[in-house]
C-alpha cells in the first residue's frame, strides 16, 4: 500500500476527508463536494470503508458518477481533481475539493430541494441561514460599518456573561427583535468579534476570545 494514501487512511474521517464505499447516488456525493467547497476544502476517497477497509471502485464509472455530482448536482459546478491508487489490484479514487471561491455552492437534498452544504467535523450539514448572512455580507465591497448604539453594547455585554446561545436565546435577552439581533450578530461574525458553533442540532454564538484585540481595530 502507498504510504501517502495508508496515512491519509490512518487518519480516518475528519474535517476535511471523508470515507465512501462506493457511488450509488450522485446526488449523495455532490452534497460531500459542496460541503467541502462551502468550508475548508477536502477529499473523498472512494473505494473505502467506513472502518478504513479498502474495497476498491471501478475507477472510470466511479470518476462518471463524481462529474455528475459536481457539474449536473452542485450548483454551481464544484471544481475537482483526482487521483487513481491501485492496491493489491483494487482502484481507490481519492477526489481532492478545494475550498470555493465562489461559494455557497447548493445540493439537492433527498426530496430534490436544493440546499447549502457545510463540513463540520465528520459530518455534513446543511447550513444556517444566518452564514449565508455572513457570507453576503463579506462580499459586500463597502464593508461593515458598525456603530456602537445602546444595542450593540447590550450585545456584547450579553455575550460576555452568556456564552453559546442559539438565535432566539440571543434575542429574547437582548431584548431584540430576532431580525435585528441577527443583523447585529451578522456584523460581529464578519468583523471577528462573535464566532458560530454549528452542530445538526443547532447554531450557537459566542464571544471570541481574541475579542479584546479585535475590538480596537
Amino acid at each position: 500500500m502507498s504510504l501517502r494514501l495508508f496515512k491519509m487512511i490512518a487518519e480516518g474521517e475528519h474535517q476535511k476527508q471523508d470515507f465512501k464505499y462506493c457511488i450509488n447516488d450522485s446526488r449523495k456525493i455532490a452534497r460531500s463536494m459542496v460541503a467541502f467547497s462551502n468550508a475548508d476544502g477536502g477529499r473523498l476517497l472512494l473505494g473505502i470503508r467506513d472502518n478504513g477497509s479498502v474495497a476498491g471502485v471501478k475507477s472510470d464509472e466511479e470518476y462518471y458518477m463524481a462529474e455528475a455530482a459536481a457539474k449536473l448536482y452542485s450548483k454551481p459546478p464544484v471544481d475537482f481533481q483526482t487521483q487513481q491508487w491501485v492496491i493489491e489490484g483494487k482502484t481507490v479514487l481519492e477526489i481532492v475539493i478545494p475550498r470555493s471561491a465562489g461559494i455557497p455552492h447548493y445540493a439537492q437534498n433527498d426530496e430534490g430541494k436544493w440546499l447549502v452544504y457545510i463540513r463540520k467535523d465528520d459530518q455534513n450539514i446543511v447550513a444556517p441561514g444566518i452564514l449565508l448572512k455572513v457570507w453576503e455580507q463579506e462580499k459586500n465591497p463597502r464593508g461593515v460599518f458598525i456603530s456602537f448604539t445602546d444595542e450593540e453594547k447590550r450585545v456584547l455585554t450579553l455575550l460576555e456573561s452568556e456564552q453559546h446561545l442559539s438565535l432566539n436565546q440571543f434575542a429574547r435577552k437582548a431584548k431584540l427583535p430576532r431580525w435585528k439581533g441577527e443583523k447585529i450578530l451578522v456584523n460581529l461574525i464578519v468583523i471577528g468579534i462573535v464566532g458560530m458553533e454549528m452542530s445538526e442540532s443547532g447554531t450557537r454564538f459566542f464571544l471570541r476570545e481574541d475579542f479584546e484585540d479585535k475590538s480596537t481595530y
